[in-house]
């Protein structure tokens, strides 16, 4: 039969095979086969891998090949090896001969699964172990001193021979006498090694901890500690060089012509109201100066509380704050802005020997105070943040500097991040590193939340995920996730009963107002039951708005989100609806911010990270292999997330596009709620319906947790059949 490709067929399929290295060259195939995938962005296997192993396979199958020379074995007309394979071997058996050759296939051999696979030596000890078990056995059944019993198809030395408690009381008063190698068969025996302790095997059992997650394959001294990051054992968090570098991160200019003249201008207006001074000093922000103030006795502090209008006159000042007195301090404290601004960058605060050796759970790393420090907090110990201000004040900045502070310093096996972003637009440069930080529901198109109604069923999966985390928390007996996670670390709680790693989930809603006024109490809610639980498993909340009103701010939120970031707003209610203090409509814009918990108010100039610097962070975590998909957030059900009864499911009435969604599901095969709204466009509660009745007809099986519903029917021939014989 001639070549289908023709002549030139024939001679490039004989030069890429006879004259290249064989029919290890498909292997190369493979390689470009996993490489046109990474090009369309579908990066199911590591590129790094596929030529590592490719590699490998082409050049050693073509060596082994001509080495064995298959092909005269066969009388075949195309060189297994290739031209390759045949020098290479030639040139080997030239120097090492026949013999040195085999040593050396086989030597690479071992080697190459050795080191892309952990199971290697343990196979290769317990081969030798066996071969050095067996010669022992046979050097003791043929020593005529020792006296060996058959147990089954084995021989034994009767040393190693130990049985039950109860088989040694029912026997006890028998005159059992074991001859040479005697065959018995009905009596449960337990063969250990001579120097073994000779314990009782239901003795052996009862001495173990009675936790129903004891296992005695599953345990530390087996396996030692339990390592989160070993699936991205690679990853490389981000550099510091990723971020911009401006000329104030070197130092702080101060103006002292300005420092004193705003010295002279403060004493001389609270002269003439009749208020006279001990003392004043200055400290000097990036943007504010304090300036520290110590009264004559006798003198009202609520008087020059009431003269900040006409100091911030006499200073000619955009805006001026007034702290009488200063916590801690015996001074009334004045923050002017400076004339000549600097920016805080984001480069400085990572820098900071503070943020890089810090411990904290979930560090966040604001800016600097007018002290010129670091300012950073822990989010596990707010543990919920409420951010506010005025559109343009640097809102959106701050969630992306605190989005920065937790990729640099949390491995993607350690933190999730749900974004929700009704705009569409904040949070969209995070979307490359979905398969590294980003939760989101299963079959969910986006890892970016935009549409009010994912949001909503978002939310309401984060609470079946709180609920989930608490009964797994309850049944380890800890307390906590921290405590939790240390315990299965130690490998003292077994996956085989349900436990999970559990990474913290951080929850960042912006534009709280919008979603507000779309879903009202449908995302209050859920969000008030998160916030005021999910604190012991590691579920935290950030929520945004530029909107700080009464009826977008309520009650229910202030009570359960203790800290507080205002930006600049443009009225006092503003300032006490966010805060329950004045102070944020006098800030100055641009990053300026006042962050609270509890009655403390701290000023902080907030670190600026562009556009760009973010990009570039995300592209570098981006270009490293990540997770097969995102964290799956369990598939909510909908009501209260009860068990499905069947009996309150009548497939009489089935929805009308009950057949059509069963032929949808079998075809693609994943059974998901989201997937059934999303391809017929209808509401989230149909959409939960037509999946119990599903359910009840046999064609998917119950919810899972994260994971979609088994898909029971395999093909459409079954699914005929099946729909054939329902009522």
């Amino acid at each position: 039969m001639g070549n289908w490709a023709g002549a030139t067929g024939a001679k490039l399929a004989d030069f890429a095979i006879n004259g290249t290295f064989g029919v290890s060259i498909f292997f190369i195939l493979f390689f470009l086969f996993i490489a046109a995938f990474w090009l369309m962005k579908w990066r199911f296997y590591p590129l790094w891998k596929a030529f590592l192993h490719a590699t490998f396979w082409t050049v050693w199958l073509s060596i082994f090949f001509a080495f064995i020379n298959i092909d005269k074995w066969i009388n075949s007309q195309v060189w297994f090896g290739g031209q390759h394979g045949k020098t290479i071997n030639e040139l080997l058996q030239k120097h090492i001969n026949f013999l040195g050759v085999a040593f050396l296939l086989l030597g690479t051999l071992v080697a190459y699964f050795i080191i892309f696979s952990n199971k290697t030596i343990p196979f290769i000890k317990k081969i030798f172990k066996n071969i050095f078990k067996t010669k022992n056995l046979f050097k003791n059944s043929e020593n005529k001193n020792s006296k060996s019993v058959r147990i089954g198809d084995d021989i034994v030395p009767e040393e190693w021979v130990v049985t039950n408690e109860y088989e040694e009381n029912r026997f006890e008063d028998i005159d059992l006498k074991i001859e040479d190698n005697e065959q018995i068969d009905n009596i449960d025996f337990e063969i250990q090694k001579p120097e073994n302790h000779l314990v009782n095997k239901e003795n052996k059992s009862n001495s173990h901890n009675d936790s129903e997650d004891n296992d005695p394959n599953y345990n530390l001294e087996k396996l030692g500690k339990y390592d989160p990051t070993l699936d991205l054992s690679r990853y490389r968090y981000p550099t510091i060089d990723l971020l911009k570098i401006y000329d104030s991160d070197n130092s702080v200019a101060i103006d002292m012509d300005e420092q004193n003249a705003n010295k002279k201008r403060i004493i001389t207006t609270l002269r003439n109201y009749g208020v006279e001074i001990d003392s004043i000093k200055a400290t000097v922000g990036p943007t504010i100066t304090l300036y520290e103030i110590v009264p004559q006795a006798g003198v009202r502090i609520s008087k020059i509380r009431n003269l900040e209008s006409d100091i911030m006159l006499s200073l000619a000042a955009t805006g001026i704050r007034i702290i009488a007195p200063i916590p801690g301090k015996g001074t009334i404290g004045i923050e002017v802005p400076n004339n000549a601004p600097q920016i805080v960058s984001m480069h400085s605060v990572i820098a900071s020997k503070r943020f890089q050796e810090s411990t904290f759970e979930l560090p966040i790393i604001f800016g600097k105070t007018i002290t010129n420090e670091p300012f950073m907090l822990d989010l596990t110990k707010m543990p919920h943040l409420l951010v506010a201000g005025a559109t343009g004040q640097g809102k959106s900045v701050g969630l992306n500097a605190i989005i920065t502070s937790l990729l640099y310093k949390k491995h993607p096996a350690e933190l999730k991040l749900v974004l929700v972003d009704p705009k569409k637009v904040e949070f969209n440069i995070y979307a490359d590193i979905e398969k590294h930080f980003l939760a989101k529901l299963p079959d969910g198109d986006e890892a970016i939340i935009t549409d009010t109604s994912k949001v909503v069923q978002t939310l309401n999966s984060l609470c079946k995920e709180m609920d989930d985390r608490y009964d797994l928390l309850k049944k380890a007996h800890t307390r906590n996730l921290k405590e939790y996670n240390e315990k299965f670390v130690n490998r003292q709680l077994n996956p085989e009963k349900g436990h999970r790693y559990l990474p913290y989930i951080v929850v960042i809603v912006d534009e709280f107002g919008d979603l507000i006024m779309t879903a009202g109490k449908e995302v209050e809610m859920p969000i008030a039951r998160i916030a005021q639980l999910a604190r012991a498993v590691g579920m935290h909340m950030i929520i945004a708005t530029q909107r700080p009103s009464v009826n977008i701010i309520t009650g229910i939120i202030k009570a359960n989100f203790p800290a507080r970031v205002a930006f600049k707003v443009s009225s006092m209610m503003d300032s006490r609806t966010i805060l329950d203090a004045p102070g944020a409509n006098q800030l100055v814009g641009r990053g300026d911010m006042l962050f609270s918990q509890g009655n403390d108010l701290t000023r902080v100039q907030c670190a600026f990270v562009d556009t760009p610097e973010v990009e570039k962070i995300v592209h570098y975590i981006y270009a490293q292999p990540g997770y097969t998909t995102a964290f799956y957030l369990p598939e909510y059900v909908g009501g209260e997330g009860e068990a499905l009864n069947s009996d309150a499911v009548d497939l009489n009435k089935r929805d009308p596009m009950f057949e059509e969604a069963a032929r949808m599901i079998v075809a693609s095969q994943q059974g998901s709620t989201s997937l059934i709204q999303r391809k017929f466009s209808i509401g989230y509660n149909r959409a939960g319906r037509l999946m119990d009745q599903l359910e009840v007809a046999g064609i998917v099986g119950a919810t899972q947790g994260s994971k979609p519903r088994d898909v029971l029917i395999q093909d459409d021939y079954h699914l005929e059949q099946l729909l054939r014989k329902l009522p």
